[in-house]
C-alpha cells in the first residue's frame, strides 16, 4: 500500500519539471456527439484554451495531448499553432478518460517527476491555478483542485425519498489540474481495481494513497451540456476585456 513516505525524497524541483497531460479524448454523447475538445467557443476549439495556459506555465517541461485516434492529425495542428514555448505530443485515447490518461502517461513515461492531468473541458484554466497546483502536488505528492460545496447536499434513495442531508462542512468539488507524483500515478493506474473509472484521485484513493485538495477556481467550469457552453464563453469573455484593459 503506498503512502506519504514513498513522495520522491527531494519535494523543491526546478522549472519545467512536470508533464501536462490535457484529455481530450471525450466523445461529447452529451455534446451531441462531437468530441467537446472540438467545439468551438469563440472562434476557437475549447482545448486550446487548456493548451494556451500550460504553455505560458513555467513549470510545466512538455505538454501531452490524448483526443480521439481520429482526430490526432487535426489535433496536431491545433496544438503546434498554439503551444510554442516547450515539447508538444498528440497521442490517442482509450474508451474510457481512465483509458485515455493512461495513453498519455505511457507517452510521458518516467522523464517528469511530475504530472498535471488537466481535462479539456474545463478551458478556464488559469496560470495561477496551474501554479497552485505544482505547488501542492510537490508538497503532497498528490492533489487535486477543489472548491468547498456551497449547497445543501441532500442524499436520495428510491421514490425521491431523502435519506439524509451531508455535512456541507466536509464535502468539495473535485476540479482539475490534477497533479501527482508520476512514479506513483501510474502505479495507481496499474494497481487500482480496473472498473474504477473516476478521476485519477480516485485511483490513488483506491490504493491507499493520501490525495490532497488544494484551492480551486469557481469559474474554473467544466463543459458537461450545451448549456455549459454560455456560462464559459461568458467567463472567457470578461477575461479577454480585462487583458484589453490593462495599461500598457
Amino acid at each position: 500500500m503506498s503512502s506519504a513516505s514513498e513522495i520522491p525524497n527531494s519535494i523543491s524541483s526546478e522549472p519545467g519539471d512536470a508533464a501536462a497531460i490535457v484529455a481530450a479524448a471525450g466523445s461529447g454523447e452529451r455534446m451531441g456527439g462531437e468530441p467537446k475538445a472540438f467545439i468551438e467557443i469563440m472562434g476557437r476549439p475549447m482545448m486550446t484554451y487548456s493548451l494556451e495556459v500550460l504553455d505560458r506555465s513555467p513549470g510545466v517541461g512538455q505538454i501531452v495531448v490524448v483526443v480521439p485516434a481520429d482526430r490526432i492529425l487535426e489535433a496536431r495542428k491545433m496544438a503546434e499553432s498554439v503551444v510554442t514555448s516547450k515539447p508538444v505530443t498528440v497521442c490517442g485515447g482509450g474508451s474510457t478518460r481512465r483509458a485515455s490518461v493512461l495513453a498519455g502517461l505511457e507517452t510521458v513515461g518516467e522523464r517528469e517527476r511530475w504530472t498535471l492531468v488537466q481535462d479539456a473541458a474545463r478551458p478556464c484554466l488559469t496560470v495561477e491555478l496551474v501554479a497552485r497546483g505544482l505547488e501542492a502536488g510537490r508538497a503532497t505528492g498528490a492533489a487535486t483542485a477543489a472548491i468547498q460545496s456551497r449547497d445543501t447536499i441532500k442524499e436520495v434513495g428510491p421514490g425521491g425519498v431523502v435519506l439524509r442531508t451531508l455535512d456541507r462542512s466536509k464535502l468539495y468539488q473535485s476540479q482539475t489540474p490534477q497533479v501527482f507524483a508520476t512514479e506513483t500515478l501510474i502505479r495507481a493506474h496499474r494497481e487500482a481495481p480496473p472498473d474504477l473509472l473516476l478521476d485519477d484521485g480516485s485511483l490513488l484513493e483506491a490504493i491507499g494513497f493520501p490525495v490532497h485538495v488544494y484551492e480551486g477556481d469557481p469559474w474554473n467550469l467544466k463543459v458537461t451540456t450545451p448549456a455549459d457552453l454560455e456560462l464559459v464563453e461568458a467567463v472567457l469573455r470578461k477575461r479577454v476585456r480585462g487583458q484589453r484593459q490593462v495599461p500598457k
